[in-house]
């Protein structure tokens, strides 16, 4: 491969103002590398799909930078990768053997592969294949897709999922840029999370390149028939053939969200933005992957009242793609900071009470996660620093942050806030800071300027102590006051089903409504609602997700019968993890359970997978 020259410091970039703030690494608990000494600055990759062994092969060349001259190893991290051969990329092109060894692997971390990098080397080309059971790889076999006729590959790099398909230094400090070539079945697109071209079909052979640094959670990779829409100068779609017109509809809004967060928040330095609608497996509702979101089809409700999914991974193009966690202890700086631009842009485009209503729904959802969890795991940063930083992230990053970014908001007022954002956004671009290199950007920035004001938030019990802080002014919806009157009338007697005034209600308020019932309703209860709104028969899956929820704790036969068909057809966590842990509550639901994971299980994520094995007791 021909040398490549790029930017030493390719974290910077050409649109960023002079920074006043250095950011310095850290030690990250989650990763083996060593990228405080030996850094990598750029990847190219030349990877072969095969679908008939779901493995991918082929080599990683990286470009690596020495910040410490007394270190002549590279420490990368992997995951039950086979490594055939490493070497050494002196500048004349000669490739030389490069000494390297595996070291004791882990079950979450893997194992760290190091390097011995002679003088004057600042490459090495690692040829490599990956396991058929590879953690940030979900092979689908046809009959797990929409169109039921071709097998489908995705990637889901994030947390630390990257190390099973490449690799690299896997930690979201370390920022590279990549250009790949991807070899695939010929019938078949593959798109990265880089810049594609949907004119020009490969014939099973794709270019890629990615000009922006991103860290490796950002990685994304996924081969299936695929078709493509426009919607606008710069965005489009990309979903299986069946699905491509309603996401291009459902998708419609995306230009103006993306010109709206401009206009608050800087502009978009990614060139593109476009959208995958992958299959039904996908595990989560979302993934910023740069110029390529990944997105799950339940968010096809066919009304847009779930695109809320799409304007939270808009809003990762500032907080969390521009902006990074520099590790998983400080998540917080991107899903609070994503939930909180997310909540903007929906009352940009779709009014406040809407956003007033998402708000409201999301405290409710941290309220009912704050009953499981223990004191360690309710505060904003230092609660992960063991163990699978999937497990980390619950609602408390992401709602939890959201509210303290709200009341310094409203502490400071929209406008002032609305700057600092802005300018914070260019100050760090392009580099994963730390919760400490925050606060005190916030404090030099913010603070200082009103420090009487800013004496008023308790940054420390936001960050360090369990719980919402009682300083903060909690979100409300005057909508959900009216639907809460509906329930307790209907609840009380006072109306029967036909009565509710409920042909006017958005989903948000129909969600309130099945969440604020109680668990212990009865059958005649359960299908008297039915039978008004035929709730079971709905097509918006997070209705279906609260109905069937209802419908295991009354044994509400119709209900029952859709369930089994949703955790078949559904992969994402957030739908049907809750569905698998109410069966599990009785030892016929338990043994139910099982029959129906023994089914849908070979249609998901090992990520999901791995967390329901321990719900339902899977050991086979």
């Amino acid at each position: 491969m021909a040398s490549q020259s790029f930017p030493v410091d390719t974290l910077s970039s050409p649109q960023a103002p002079e920074r006043s703030f250095i950011v310095q690494p850290v030690k990250d608990p989650h990763s083996f590398s060593n990228p405080r000494d030996i850094r990598v600055r750029h990847i190219d990759l030349d990877l072969s799909v095969s679908f008939g062994e779901r493995t991918l092969h082929g080599t990683a060349v990286l470009f690596l930078e020495r910040l410490n001259n007394e270190v002549s190893r590279v420490v990368l991290d992997t995951l039950d990768l086979n490594i055939l051969k490493v070497q050494a990329v002196p500048a004349d092109e000669t490739f030389q053997a490069a000494r390297f060894e595996i070291g004791e692997g882990d079950p979450i971390l893997g194992a760290p592969l190091s390097v011995e990098l002679p003088a004057g080397v600042d490459r090495i080309r690692i040829e490599y294949s990956t396991s058929p059971e590879a953690r940030g790889l979900q092979w689908l076999e046809p009959r797990h897709t929409s169109e039921k006729k071709d097998a489908f590959l995705l990637t889901e790099s994030q947390a630390i999922n990257a190390r099973s398909w490449i690799p690299l230094q896997d930690s979201p400090q370390v920022r590279m840029t990549f250009r790949a070539t991807v070899k695939c079945p010929e019938h078949l697109m593959a798109v990265m999370g880089a810049a594609n071209n949907p004119q020009i079909l490969g014939n099973g052979n794709y270019s890629f390149d990615m000009p922006q640094p991103i860290p490796s959670y950002l990685m994304a990779l996924a081969v299936g028939d695929l078709s493509f829409r426009s919607l606008g100068p710069r965005t489009g779609v990309y979903a299986e053939p069946s699905l491509i017109e309603s996401a291009a509809a459902e998708f419609s809004d995306i230009e103006t969200m993306m010109e709206r967060a401009e206009r608050l928040y800087g502009p978009y330095r990614w060139d593109r933005y476009d959208i995958l609608v992958l299959p039904p497996s996908f595990p989560v509702g979302g993934m910023e992957n740069p110029r390529l979101t990944f997105a799950t089809p339940t968010i096809l409700a066919g009304d847009k009242s779930l695109v809320s999914v799409i304007a939270h991974e808009v809003a990762h193009s500032w907080a969390g793609n521009l902006v990074t966690n520099a590790t998983w202890n400080d998540v917080w700086l991107n899903e609070g900071f994503s939930v909180y631009v997310e909540r903007r842009l929906i009352e940009e485009i779709y009014g406040e009470p809407r956003a007033e209503m998402e708000a409201a729904l999301g405290l409710e959802e941290l309220k009912e996660e704050l009953t499981r969890l223990d004191d360690r795991e309710e505060v904003l940063h230092g609660s992960c620093n063991e163990g699978d930083p999937e497990d980390c992230i619950t609602k408390i990053p992401y709602e939890k942050g959201a509210l303290f970014l709200l009341q310094l908001e409203k502490t400071f007022g929209r406008t002032r806030f609305d700057q600092f954002l802005r300018e914070y956004f260019d100050q760090f671009s392009f580099q994963s800071i730390t919760t400490e290199e925050f606060i005190h950007y916030l404090k030099q920035n913010l603070f200082q300027r009103n420090p009487t004001v800013a004496a008023s938030i308790p940054v420390n019990e936001w960050l360090y102590e369990p719980g919402i802080p009682p300083s903060i002014p909690l979100p409300s919806s005057q909508a959900f006051g009216v639907v809460e009157d509906e329930a307790r009338a209907w609840l009380e007697g006072r109306k029967s089903a036909t009565d509710l005034n409920a042909s006017s209600w958005t989903i948000h308020e129909w969600l309130h409504f099945l969440t604020r019932l109680p668990h212990d309703l009865s059958l005649e209860q359960i299908d008297e609602l039915d039978r008004q709104f035929q709730l079971t028969a709905s097509h918006n899956c997070e209705i279906v997700h609260q109905w069937l929820l209802l419908s295991i704790r009354a044994g509400y036969r119709p209900g029952l019968d859709r369930l089994e068909e949703f955790l078949v057809s559904v992969g994402r966590e957030k739908l049907i993890k809750p569905l698998y842990e109410e069966l599990v509550k009785s030892e016929p639901g338990k043994t139910w359970a099982r029959a129906i994971y023994a089914k849908a299980r070979p249609g998901y994520h090992p990520i999901v997978a791995k967390k329901l094995d321990q719900v339902v007791g899977w050991n086979k």
